[in-house]
């Protein structure tokens, strides 16, 4: 899929990337979140690339992109280390300065970069998300059934691993259809790409790992910046279906963070790009000007 993307293996400091770009003017990125890979934005890259220089990565950990040991605090998949790896994508690529649109997890990658790197990102847009301190910092018995994976992901000794890996392509399918709205059809191409990567053992494990720094040393690297605001505009956009509607109160989350908030939620779930892609073409192509 994205078949008229160029395909390319950059490597950075701490993983080699697997790239995915395509299209003229200004550069875009966008993350993919869990259980995925750069091919979740199948549906809208196409288009974006008439008007950007879409950039599509596979997070490291995720896809085809190398999986690094984790390190004892879990440091090689802080959001700090993969925001640092698109930097240096980005750079590869000839471009100091780009806008980057992020979900699920590359949101949290995306709001990492407005943070560590603020000179380089000119726009921010996060999917279906509020931010992780903001969600451990008001877990209740709502949050800890919605999200039971957060919880679940970051259990040591190889547990989650193991469970998940007596059967991969059952639990991704379950995540596809728990977290979707009512009327979410995926593309078969896209589902058998996700089956593929995810299937690997190296995947279960390295993203385990990402949800364990998520509990660790990215809320360290948070409390560091607690009150610092991201000074570029952000657009928050969410699914009115989905979790992240039912339990926060998104835009006003947003603007203790952000100094410049806009968003609004789409008639689905938690995935946008797949569920209601014309929408968040329309949203994206507008924003990002």
């Amino acid at each position: 899929m994205l078949d008229t993307f160029t395909r390319q293996f950059i490597k950075t400091s701490g993983a080699d990337i697997l790239v995915r770009s395509a299209g003229v003017g200004e550069p875009l990125v966008l993350l993919h979140g869990y259980p995925q890979t750069g091919v979740m934005w199948h549906r809208v890259a196409n288009q974006l690339a008439r008007n950007f220089f879409v950039v599509c990565p596979d997070l490291r950990g995720y896809g085809d992109s190398s999986k690094p040991d984790g390190g004892l605090s879990h440091e090689k998949y802080s959001k700090r280390a993969m925001a640092q790896d698109i930097i240096e994508v980005m750079q590869n690529l000839g471009f100091n300065e780009f806008f980057v649109a992020g979900h699920d997890r590359g949101g949290r990658v995306a709001h990492r970069l407005s943070l560590d790197h603020p000179d380089s990102i000119k726009k921010i847009c996060v999917m279906d998300i509020v931010p992780t301190v903001y969600m451990f910092d008001h877990t209740d018995q709502n949050f800890a059934t919605g999200y039971y994976h957060w919880f679940f992901l970051i259990q040591g000794e190889d547990l989650p691993e193991r469970m998940i890996g007596a059967n991969p392509e059952y639990y991704l399918r379950m995540k596809l259809g728990q977290w979707s709205g009512a009327e979410a059809i995926f593309d078969p191409q896209a589902i058998s790409e996700y089956v593929r990567c995810f299937s690997d053992p190296r995947t279960i494990h390295a993203t385990c790992e990402d949800y364990r720094a998520a509990a660790g040393i990215d809320l360290d690297h948070d409390r560091v910046d607690q009150g610092e605001k991201i000074k570029c505009p952000l657009l928050a956009l969410w699914g009115d279906q989905g979790f992240i509607q039912k339990n926060f109160d998104v835009l006003p989350v947003w603007k203790e963070y952000a100094v410049t908030v806009s968003g609004e939620a789409l008639n689905c779930g938690h995935f946008l790009p797949e569920e209601r892609p014309d929408e968040v073409i329309d949203r994206l192509t507008r924003f990002f000007v």
